[in-house]
């Protein structure tokens, strides 16, 4: 179901143990917005029970986010459950695989497996809804004006925060057909972390970046007018992905140009220390050069580009993929592709609907 931010006034599904306001539904009293909730700033508690889980658990080497995958295609219930584990631990999960040529049903059979189906039809994808990141030369130059589609560098970030935020990008997949020749470095954080580290710096500084107004992309124009209204949000929010998995969401790009902060002095301290942190190195950050065949798939975790050259011959490619859903536990694993139903691309305009639990 499409995922929202949560609203404690708005009308729910009946009562059960795991619906919105159930005991360990998102409203309930085990759940993020619930007293004992680890989210929730004043409930010291049950944040550190889930610090200490977080804190354990993270990543020490790219090594403990890696999963060797037969084929991608057609996970067996042993891949599909080391690939869950590791993306319940650090967010997303590194894979490996043979299947190193131009194949584009590799990822979206992957994603399919792990419950991620609805695509973000971005205007920039193509017609099957994935996103074929390269540098981007004649006919297609246009891309050129966006720095995913150039040889720079891209600073930390998660996709798709300038989406409204009824339209959370939740989940992905990033697959490497060619590496660059020199450079195209990943970088990859748990965005928990963040929240952690600033966190235990004073609750105050998360607070002030889950205000509705803490980061605005301003509007984007072009021949015609406005082309994408600007945006505003948190950069912290729980969101409800359905099925009452409530979740910590984080909206963020380290870009100094065309963004505006809240003017208030907590939000500018908060802002400073989030770009300290990621500059210095937070514990669990990891950095890596995927080879053909390798890939990310999990939740919209922050990640990082470094800038590259590429060899004419065989330039830099990879595939992405975004969706509005999350990697979930009870997708069916072992399907294939064959037997997996086509992803479902959600258009920029659709209408989505409350998630109900």
């Amino acid at each position: 179901m499409p995922a929202a931010a949560l609203d404690p006034h708005r009308p729910g599904s009946p009562v059960v143990p795991f619906g919105p306001f159930g005991p360990f539904g998102p409203f309930g009293p085990f759940g993020p917005f619930g007293p004992f909730g680890p989210f929730n700033l004043d409930d010291d508690c049950a944040y550190r029970a889930w610090r200490e889980w977080k804190l354990r658990h993270r990543a020490r080497s790219v090594a403990d986010l890696l999963v060797d995958l037969a084929d991608p295609r057609h996970l067996s219930a042993a891949e599909r459950q080391r690939l869950m584990e590791r993306i319940a631990r650090h967010g997303a999960a590194l894979y490996r695989s043979p299947h190193t040529g131009e194949d584009p049903a590799l990822p979206l059979a992957l994603g399919a497996q792990l419950g991620l189906e609805r695509l973000d039809a971005n205007w920039l994808a193509d017609e099957d809804g994935l996103s074929r990141i390269a540098v981007a030369a004649p006919p297609q130059a246009q891309r050129g004006e966006f720095i995913p589609y150039t040889d720079r560098a891209i600073g930390w970030h998660t996709d798709g925060y300038y989406h409204p935020e009824a339209r959370c990008i939740l989940g992905m997949v990033l697959h490497c057909v060619r590496p660059a020749a020199v450079g195209g470095e990943t970088s990859l954080l748990d965005h928990a972390l963040v929240y952690i580290a600033l966190r235990d710096r004073s609750p105050e500084l998360v607070r002030s970046l889950m205000h509705p107004q803490a980061m605005t992309i301003p509007a984007r124009e072009d021949d015609a007018g406005i082309a994408r209204a600007a945006q505003s949000g948190p950069v912290f929010s729980v969101v409800d992905a359905g099925a009452g998995d409530a979740h910590l969401h984080m909206r963020y790009t380290a870009r100094t140009r065309s963004i505006e902060w809240r003017d208030d002095a907590l939000t500018r301290e908060a802002v400073s220390a989030m770009a300290a942190m990621m500059a210095c190195g937070l514990e669990g950050g990891l950095r890596l050069t995927l080879a053909p065949g390798m890939g990310l798939v999990g939740h919209n975790v922050l990640h990082a580009r470094s800038a590259f050259a590429d060899d004419p011959r065989a330039p830099r490619l990879l595939y992405r993929a975004r969706y509005l859903d999350r990697a979930r536990p009870g997708a069916e694993a072992g399907a294939g592709a064959a037997h997996e139903p086509a992803p479902r691309a959600v258009p920029l305009d659709a209408e989505l609907a409350w998630p109900i639990g």
